[in-house]
């Protein structure tokens, strides 16, 4: 799994190699892995640049590689550093979204005009999405704050969610990481990512938003009062600069896994092999192939994976899962 930091295949070979046989020079460690002395002196310097392997000083001349615990460690926080980051960069997006709403809803109040269309009242923003689920061709992205959710806004969500779902039109969904500790609305993100859709949680989030092929998108025009209606806007540019926070967003988020089994230590033979095979670099679907299992399988095991390890990424999933000895 250290594909993520920056390392290829004869890399990694090498450094677990040197843990397995720390006293072995370059010569035992081509011979014995089958590649040339110039590919273990290219694989060591990249593991002088990542810190993993560095001069002995109680034997000068000779290498010393880093244990994973240290090293793997010091890779792990420079991620969650990273997500720190840009978690501020997504509340600092939240901001900015909020204040370009409201402006852009003030603005064309009173004013005609085709990229947007306003909706007043609760009944006609719900039909709205209903009209949505029935013209949607591929993809559903939707952010939803506010935490817990009412029975009637679930039951609605659902009505249009299954339509979706059963044309097979992709929804990845985003809500706070609060839903976790109501039954109702975990019981309706676990509803979606059983029946095939992707779900995550997220600390903070923007306003509620929802994106349908990448072409039109559905805002409040009070953030801080939804009913009282929504923008339905085309502009091209309001929809990529939402398209690019939802993405923003969305890789930061932690997957919600779809599995209930009790929960367990270490991995089975075929959770390992998924995570080698994503390590490798390889995409879900050619993950799947190999594993002989549909994409969607593979997106709802790597779900509960980082699930369960409390992993933000699936970076961050493979470092978690080497520090537990599940690798």
């Amino acid at each position: 799994m250290l594909v993520a930091l920056g390392l290829d295949s004869v890399a990694e070979s090498v450094y677990r190699q040197m843990l397995a046989q720390p006293d072995w020079g370059v010569t035992e460690l081509s011979a014995h892995l089958g590649i040339t002395d110039t590919q273990v002196r290219a694989a060591l310097d990249c593991l002088f640049e990542m810190s993993l392997v560095r001069n002995s000083m109680d034997r000068p001349g000779t290498l010393h590689v880093v244990s994973p615990d240290v090293g793997l460690s010091a890779a792990l926080a420079q991620q969650q550093a990273e997500l720190a980051r840009r978690q501020q960069q997504v509340a600092e997006s939240q901001v900015e979204i909020t204040r370009l709403i409201g402006q852009f809803g003030t603005a064309h109040q009173h004013a005609s005009a085709p990229a947007a269309t306003h909706l007043f009242g609760i009944d006609a923003v719900q039909d709205k999405l209903a009209q949505l689920a029935r013209e949607t061709e591929f993809e559903i992205l939707t952010f939803m704050p506010g935490g817990a959710q009412s029975a009637e806004a679930l039951g609605h969500a659902r009505r249009n969610d299954t339509e979706l779902l059963e044309r097979g039109v992709r929804i990845h969904t985003v809500g706070l990481d609060s839903i976790r500790n109501d039954p109702q609305t975990l019981a309706h993100a676990r509803f979606l990512t059983d029946s095939g859709a992707e779900f995550r949680t997220s600390p903070i989030l923007p306003p509620r938003m929802i994106l349908a092929d990448r072409r039109a998108v559905l805002v409040p025009i009070d953030p801080a009062d939804t009913r009282k209606g929504a923008l339905h806007l085309t502009g091209p540019g309001f929809v990529a600069s939402m398209l690019a926070l939802f993405t923003q967003v969305w890789e930061i988020a932690t997957p919600l896994g779809a599995a209930r089994e009790p929960e367990r230590e270490g991995l089975n033979a075929q959770e390992r092999a998924l995570l080698e095979l994503l390590g490798q670099g390889l995409t879900d679907e050619a993950a799947a192939v190999r594993l002989g299992v549909s994409p969607r399988t593979a997106r709802r095991m790597m779900a509960d994976l980082m699930e369960r390890l409390e992993a933000r990424s699936r970076f961050e999933a493979g470092l978690k899962a080497a520090q537990r000895g599940w690798l």
